[in-house]
């Protein structure tokens, strides 16, 4: 943060200006607190201090206290820059050797434009090589279902499913925000995991009843990333997932629309997921 002017109330008085390392020095002590309302030059209003990105150092009583409220997670994903490296993603992982690095490329791409609230500048810090291996056997089983053997995706069907649970544990672990790397974890049981991804398989025989294992897998996941003062909520429905799914499915049969519905679908994920104090 560069070096501004403040102001800040007390007492039902305005007080100031102070420099930034001032109002930190304040902050520290207690006498600008969570709900102390400040204003600097650029702001279009007075805000509580909590709620202003990056005014309070990382611990502090301000950056607690604004970490428990609650907001949705705004996407702000442009459709040709995401086509463009889903389609470098998945050449990527057929050819195997690169994937590691695609898969990256797109990660830290994605992560970088979600915005959340009173996580300023979200980033990601995982690197190509970390659990490459990973992504080189997720590329070497893409191919499984090209196999003349029918029951042969069946049986690596729960390898698939161990693999991407350490590709979710990778991704919660390297979320960062101001160049700082975030305390969290994702402690959702391997078990379990492919549980849920052999129960949604298996739901496809119901036609419908996919949709709603998604939803409630989407939410398991939210539920199980720790390390976060608010909890992580998924709002989407069954039926959101459904039609919106069997819109995407029937839009890009002409192959034209296809960056525009896979950007409006992606969208409308993220959109979905929000931050709420934890009660407990």
């Amino acid at each position: 943060m560069s070096d501004r002017r403040w102001f800040f109330a007390s007492e039902g008085k305005q007080q100031g200006p102070c420099s930034d390392q001032q109002l930190r020095e304040l902050i520290a002590r207690g006498t600008v607190t969570a709900d102390t309302l400040v204003w600097s030059e650029g702001m279009s209003a007075w805000q509580r201090a909590a709620d202003v990105p990056g005014l309070a150092p990382a611990g502090s009583a301000v950056s607690a206290a604004g970490a428990q409220s609650g907001g949705a997670i705004v996407p702000e994903l442009s459709t040709w820059g995401l086509f463009g490296r889903m389609v470098l993603y998945v050449v990527g992982l057929l050819l195997i050797i690169p994937a590691p690095w695609v898969v990256t490329i797109l990660y830290r791409w994605v992560i970088e434009h979600i915005r959340v609230p009173l996580r300023p500048n979200l980033g990601f810090t995982g690197q190509p090589l970390d659990i490459w291996y990973v992504f080189v056997l997720l590329g070497l089983l893409a191919y499984a279902g090209f196999s003349d053997i029918w029951w042969l995706p069946l049986v690596l069907l729960p390898v698939n499913a161990f693999l991407a649970w350490m590709v979710i544990r990778w991704i919660v672990a390297n979320i960062s925000s101001d160049g700082q790397k975030l305390p969290f974890t994702f402690e959702g049981s391997p078990w379990i995991y492919i549980g849920w991804f052999v129960l949604l398989y298996v739901s496809f025989i119901t036609i419908i009843g996919w949709a709603w294992v998604t939803t409630a897998w989407v939410r398991w996941i939210c539920s199980n990333v720790a390390g976060t003062r608010r909890a992580i909520v998924f709002n989407a429905s069954g039926w959101g997932v459904l039609w919106r799914t069997v819109v995407f499915v029937l839009a890009c049969i002409p192959i034209i629309p296809i960056p525009w519905m896979l950007a409006w679908l992606t969208r409308w994920y993220i959109s979905q997921t929000e931050l709420v104090p934890r009660t407990s």
